[in-house]
């Protein structure tokens, strides 16, 4: 059947206007079908100022996020070093301070109340020292080990603390000790003689075992000299272990068979002769202790840079 002019006419398409290539105009009616925009208009979209604004920004984005990442990486490989440190310090310090605990309380099982030599402060013996020492350095070594091992901030500050005023009380003490030496010699003297009237008393077993050891190991006989004992005894006799050869009841002998040195000055004299030891012990202590606040004071820095860089 053949069409119509009017039908054919009804479907004929327009010219296009001049200057643009026939096809789908931008919002025509089939959506999403443009006309081809050539090569320069295309050239035109990738090269033009906005977008290179965006590309800018990602780069600079991706530049601060690797950074950021890499400080963080940074933070985390040094808290690692300083936590195993940490740990492995507090770790040496728990187990000195069990070792100290131990041999105070075998001291205090097997000894009594050992080198309780005043009589003004009789809990004051070597055994009860050492188990307060060993106590208190334990329950610091323990703290140290958890905040380590847990990169708990409380606990290493609270770790830094507790050595802190260990730390200070102790150079409080010698400080004390060398700006009130002469003082001390007269009260140690003075309160030590008082002591000598406990010797061999009820209850004073370890008061007496302090003083036989320190006659018969230094070979020295009472205080300042072997009458301190006269006083005791009410009586011209000093206990057996002021003998020089000792024997049962030696010490009602003539004193051409006694000791005639001293005990406080010889004491005295042995811990001048190693004061070069006593001063490294001191030295070694203070520095372990130091290094114990470096490592925490280190390690809590390490914990918040860790905690800012990585939050």
């Amino acid at each position: 059947m053949r069409r119509s002019s009017t039908d054919e006419s009804t479907y004929r398409r327009s010219p296009s206007p001049p200057g643009k290539e026939p096809g789908f105009a931008r919002g025509g009616p089939f959506f999403g079908l443009h006309a081809n925009p050539g090569p320069k208009a295309a050239q035109a979209r990738y090269t033009s100022p906005k977008g290179n604004k965006y590309v800018v920004f990602y780069l600079d984005l991706s530049f601060i996020f690797l950074l950021e990442l890499k400080r963080c990486s940074m933070a985390h490989g040094c808290l690692q070093g300083v936590k195993y440190l940490m740990f492995a310090f507090n770790l040496l310090f728990w187990l000195g301070g069990c070792g100290i605990l131990g041999v105070g309380i075998w001291l205090a099982a097997t000894q009594g109340n050992f080198a309780t030599l005043s009589s003004s402060f009789p809990s004051l013996s070597a055994a009860n020292l050492l188990i307060v020492a060993g106590t208190f350095v334990t329950a610091i070594g323990f703290v140290g080990c958890i905040g380590a091992v847990k990169e708990n901030k409380c606990l290493l500050l609270a770790f830094f603390v507790m050595l802190l005023l260990v730390f200070l009380l102790e150079t409080s003490l010698a400080i004390l000790f060398f700006a009130y030496t002469d003082k001390i010699d007269r009260y140690a003297q003075r309160d030590l003689k008082k002591g000598l009237h406990l010797y061999g008393t009820p209850g004073n077993v370890g008061l007496t075992n302090a003083w036989s050891i320190i006659q018969t190991d230094f070979r020295c006989c009472g205080v300042s000299n072997y009458t301190d004992w006269f006083e005791v005894y009410n009586a011209t006799r000093v206990p057996d272990s002021c003998c020089l050869e000792f024997s049962e009841s030696c010490g009602l002998h003539a004193p051409g068979t006694w000791w005639k040195a001293p005990c406080y000055e010889t004491v005295k004299v042995w811990l001048q002769e190693n004061l070069l030891a006593v001063g490294v012990f001191g030295l070694c202590t203070a520095l372990v202790q130091i290094l114990g606040l470096t490592f925490a004071m280190t390690m809590y820095c390490q914990v918040v840079k860790a905690d800012a860089y990585c939050a």
